[in-house]
């Protein structure tokens, strides 16, 4: 008597089911199946959102992005600055190359003292004004000490004479020349028009009728960042001239033009880092002794900011674009499905029809001209061996009719997992007050060839 074979675990049969249910369902093909519904309130969703998609591609992406064209950021840029004009003070007349610079006190931390002991000789301060000698000496005015330098005297704020020389400075002119490149696109252009005529001799900027006229007065640039003139000369500030070139490189080189506008740049609200000022000397001789006169000027620093973009029409982008805008259009399907499937009353009946299993032709009919044959709809096709009720698979119609059997109406193959878990969908009985039961997946076969040629 052979010995019986042993049975493999059931958890080892189970995952081989699994693994084998996977792999077959990996080569299955899956294809949209188009259910019409008529169903007013989700077709004016379904229009709405492809409304609104189209609209932003149409009008967003590609009117204001312009996301038809290749783009290139940050042009190659130079600038030139030249300064005009001339002002006063109570003595003196202050030209370009007075006012125009790149850029022991009270105040010194342990500078007072009340005799030589509190001055240590050789001791340097970097915040200081030179090399203290150790000696206690009488301050400029008043009744204090501080400790004795070797160094310029007087010291900054010993004898300092304040001079306000903005009286004039807002007609100061000043020359901003600019030019640009952009090498992806090989385009050039700058800021100043060519003319024989003399053009830059006699005009001054204006936003419409003198573009190309880069001369700006100084007061103008204040006014359009928004500050006083009088008070920001008198503390100083940063005034930024930001140039911007977006250039559309479809359209001819006259459509590139080049904006301008004007902010503040320091924190004019937080003391410690407001304003602007900077020192410089001169220096000369009176009977053999150098001498200089030291000038801490408070004034208006300007920043040139130049920044831009060029775009021209290019194939790549346009494809890539128009693929995502037609890509996108499926959100509305997708969205329909969900509330189609989900919220609406009939659900349940819109998923039964929506998803359907379709099985192929069996080997039955001998070879593959039958069956190519079958599938376009040229041959009979074979008896349904799925029955809806298996008691009438052998009953015979009638009494003339002893050879001939019955053959009951097409079954649909088994659905997807969403469809057989669905209750009360409709089912097709195969007679009155009789239940449907479902085929077995071996025993499903396609009943008409034709039907598959139209699906």
């Amino acid at each position: 008597m052979a010995a019986a074979e042993p049975k493999p675990p059931a958890g080892t049969a189970a995952a081989r089911r699994l693994a084998r249910g996977c792999w077959s369902a990996f080569w299955d093909y899956e294809t949209p199946k188009v259910i019409v519904v008529k169903n007013r309130r989700l077709g004016i969703v379904y229009r709405a959102v492809q409304l609104l998609i189209l609209l932003y591609f149409v009008w967003y992406v590609f009117i204001v992005q312009k996301s038809y064209q290749d783009s290139e950021t940050g042009p190659e840029s130079s600038v030139i600055t030249k300064v005009k004009g001339i002002t006063s003070s109570e003595h003196k007349v202050w030209d370009v190359e007075e006012y125009v610079k790149p850029p022991e006190s009270m105040r010194v931390n342990n500078a007072t003292c009340d005799s030589d002991e509190d001055c240590v000789a050789g001791q340097l301060d970097m915040l200081g004004n030179g090399l203290r000698t150790g000696r206690c000496v009488p301050y400029y005015h008043g009744s204090s000490k501080t400790c004795e330098v070797s160094g310029w005297c007087p010291v900054e704020d010993g004898a300092s004479v304040s001079q306000f020389l903005g009286k004039m400075a807002p007609n100061f002119t000043i020359l901003i020349k600019n030019s640009i490149h952009y090498p992806k696109f090989q385009f050039s252009k700058g800021n100043i028009e060519s003319r024989k005529d003399g053009y830059l001799k006699h005009c001054t900027f204006h936003e419409v009728s003198d573009l190309y006229c880069p001369i700006f007065k100084l007061g103008y640039i204040v006014e359009q960042a928004g500050e006083n003139f009088t008070q920001l000369a008198h503390a100083g500030g940063v005034i930024g001239v930001i140039i911007n070139w977006d250039c559309d490189l479809d359209l001819s080189a006259s459509k590139c033009n080049p904006k301008y506008s004007f902010r503040r740049l320091d924190p004019k609200h937080v003391p410690a880092s407001s304003g602007y000022n900077f020192r410089f000397a001169k220096y000369y001789k009176i009977n053999g002794s150098t001498t200089r006169t030291l000038i801490k000027a408070y004034g208006i620093r300007i920043d040139v900011i130049v920044h831009g973009q060029a775009g021209k029409f290019s194939l790549i982008p346009t494809i890539i674009n128009l693929a995502t805008a037609l890509t996108s259009i499926g959100v509305g399907s997708f969205l329909c499905d969900w509330i189609l499937l989900t919220f609406m009353n009939k659900n349940k009946v819109y998923s039964h029809k929506k998803f359907d299993k379709v099985c192929t032709p069996g080997p039955s009919s001998g070879s593959w001209p039958v069956t190519l044959a079958l599938v376009l709809g040229q041959a009979p096709p074979p008896p349904y061996p799925c029955s809806a009720d298996p008691g009438q698979a052998g009953r015979p119609q009638g009494e003339g009719q002893s050879q001939a059997w019955a053959v009951p109406p097409a079954w649909p193959c088994p659905t997807s997992a969403l469809s057989e878990q669905m209750v009360g969908a409709p089912r097709r009985g195969a007679g009155p007050g009789l239940g449907a039961s479902e085929p077995s997946p071996q025993d499903c076969t396609l009943t008409d060839a034709r039907g598959l040629a139209q699906l």
